[in-house]
């Protein structure tokens, strides 16, 4: 393989490389942003108190005997 196509594959990489980056920071932003609101509206620990009623509500469901 040539350097030239190197250089050309290497570029390509770090291209992508900086696109998964920002979309990395982009959802990261978007879950603080969730949690917070989740805090607000009562989900006393965001995501993780919402998680777990969740699977709680999906438990009763597929039992609901117990």
């Amino acid at each position: 393989m040539s350097r030239r196509i190197k250089l050309v594959e290497q570029d390509q990489l770090l291209k992508k490389i900086a696109k998964l980056e920002s979309m990395c920071d982009q959802l990261q932003s978007e879950m603080r942003y969730l949690d917070q609101l989740l805090v607000e509206v009562g989900f006393e620990e965001g995501l993780k108190t919402l998680k777990a009623a969740a699977i709680e509500l999906i438990d009763k469901k597929k039992n609901p005997e117990t």
